[in-house]
């Protein structure tokens, strides 16, 4: 498809500053550790030389890759060989700061969040040669913990609250990455390693583009010509579609409506998860690449793991995926639909304008016959495998809110069913009954707090949404009073803490914790949490 004029001017804003880009990458090495450690890479994890799988593939090597495989098909069969010296003699493995991102005694809330963007920074200059990483132009703000790269839709999270501290270097940086990843590998990757390179995550890059407007980074025109190669990435192989077939992302329903999926283009065991992922597919009786294709498609919606992609809640083995049509990608999708055809209507292209209206409002209809229970009064994902909606009340119900496609009947019922079944003493939980996975109750996530809230709010909801604003506030400050940091998830039901289960502990940092957070406390202004200190609980003291 050729783009319209005024769009590929605007593609060739800064030329040669894309130019130079464009060379660093071409030079950069997109083979992942799997494909290039290859029997190194599968006895090292499935050894567990590191009791956490994405480490390995972390480490920057200290000498030529090929001559460091090579070394080891030389040595391994040698008397006295041991795998993990010969790791420790070979590779660099990325160390975590005790406490790294814990607060001064007395900082409040606010001003901890405000300090940790530092911490959280990562520049370009200072990526290992021949590592996972995946080079990137200008800084660029990392979730942290075990996460030391930058993440798809972690990162519009991140944002809301950059733009509220008033880090606009920061927020100007972001946007020239996440445009410049487009621009190279025609969608945004997972993050920014190669072993995320198959997958994508939820498509939110339309809502940072109106973030960057609002705080005057760019206006959303700028980002016109990538919008449209995020959506041809999504979209691959529709136009060849019959009733009732799917290709990559894309699911052509037996009425002619489309719909898509959460994919991954690999069928492997995930690098980051390598052992437990063929330790799950083991338990199945289906053959081990579709649940490795679904394993990776879970992680490819953000939801890694949760009941919700699970045909028997208590078994991970049991995903499917790729046979589920989200409620929460579809209404992304159909943002990035509208966006696309606003955008083009200020250029005066009436015709793509025309033509992605249409598209959206065929999304809305499809999502409004599919993906709504109107006798539940909330939206569901849909099984397109076996014809029937999903009967799990998950938080995903509040994205058709969060971006404008709800009615406003359907978008009180929903806030209605939200509170009646989701709606918990320290926020909305992540799915209306748990079973251990941490995408699921009793935890919560600041993604889906906001989501919900910022939702209820376009449709007049103020009431609810400012109760579960307070509701987060108290949590996270609770927990913040406590072990003076900010944790990945929490769990909301009962006492405070922060959240478990998955197939890694609890991460501190935490960049779209930060952001939510941040930005709640702009609106509200008089909530407790203001009065929260670090470690205040410790030393035996409270509000």
């Amino acid at each position: 498809m050729e783009l319209p004029r005024a769009v590929a001017d605007a593609a060739h804003r800064d030329s040669d500053d894309a130019q130079a880009r464009v060379a660093r990458i071409a030079a950069a090495d997109t083979l992942t550790p799997a494909d290039r450690y290859q029997e190194l890479f599968v006895e090292v994890q499935m050894s567990r030389v590191f009791d956490d799988g994405k480490t390995f593939i972390d480490c920057a090597p200290l000498d030529e890759p090929e001559k460091i495989l090579s070394a080891y098909r030389a040595q391994k069969d040698h008397a006295g060989f041991r795998l993990a010296d010969f790791v420790a003699a070979h590779f660099s493995a990325e160390t975590i700061p005790e406490h790294h991102y814990e607060s001064n005694p007395n900082q409040s809330l606010a001003d901890h969040i405000d300090t940790l963007w530092d911490v959280l920074t990562r520049a370009p200059q200072t990526h290992p040669r021949k590592s996972s990483l995946l080079p990137l132009p200008k800084p660029y703000v990392v979730p942290g913990g075990r996460f030391g790269e930058l993440y798809y839709w972690d990162s519009y999270f991140t944002m809301l609250g950059l733009a509220e501290s008033g880090r606009p270097e920061l927020l100007r940086a972001m946007a020239d990455n996440f445009a410049f990843m487009i621009d190279t590998y025609g969608h945004v990757p997972n993050g920014n390693r190669t072993y995320y390179l198959s997958r994508s995550q939820p498509p939110v890059f339309a809502l940072m583009v109106e973030l960057f407007e609002t705080h005057g980074v760019h206006s959303a025109l700028h980002y016109l010509p990538q919008l449209h190669k995020e959506y041809a990435y999504w979209m691959h192989g529709v136009d060849d579609l019959r009733p009732g077939e799917a290709h990559r992302s894309c699911v052509r329903l037996d009425d002619g409506h489309v719909l898509n999926r959460y994919w991954d283009d690999r069928d492997a065991p995930r690098e980051e998860s390598y052992r437990e992922d063929v330790m799950t597919a083991r338990q199945s009786s289906r053959p081990a690449h579709e649940v490795y294709r679904d394993l990776r498609a879970g992680a490819a919606s953000g939801w890694d793991f949760s009941s919700r992609w699970l045909d028997d809640p208590r078994e991970l083995s049991s995903i499917r995926t790729t046979a589920l049509l989200p409620v929460d990608l579809n209404s992304f999708l159909c943002k990035l639909e509208r966006q696309i055809a606003r955008l083009s209507a200020a250029i005066h292209d009436t015709s793509t304008a025309q033509r992605f209206d249409a598209l959206a409002a065929a999304r809305r209809q499809a999502i409004d016959r599919y993906l709504w229970n109107d006798a539940a009064g909330a939206y569901f994902d849909f099984d397109w495998q076996r014809d029937t909606r999903r009967e799990l009340l998950t938080a995903a119900t509040a994205a058709p809110l969060f971006v404008g496609i709800a009615g406003n009947e359907q978008a009180q019922r929903c806030g209605d069913a939200m509170v009646d079944r989701l709606l918990a003493p320290g926020g909305l939980v992540t799915t209306s009954v748990g079973y251990g996975e941490q995408w699921d109750s009793p935890n919560g996530w600041a993604p889906l707090q906001w989501m919900a809230i910022h939702g209820l709010r376009q449709y007049g909801g103020h009431v609810i949404a400012d109760d579960i604003a307070r509701r987060w506030l108290h949590t996270v400050a609770a927990v913040y009073e406590q072990e003076s940091k900010l944790v990945e998830k929490y769990v909301v039901v009962g006492h405070a803490h922060g959240g478990g289960g998955g197939e890694y502990p609890l991460q501190d940092g935490f960049g779209w914790t930060n952001g939510v957070t941040r930005k709640l406390l702009n609106q509200q202004p008089r909530d407790h949490a203001h009065d929260a200190r670090a470690g205040r609980r410790h030393r035996g003291r409270r509000r």
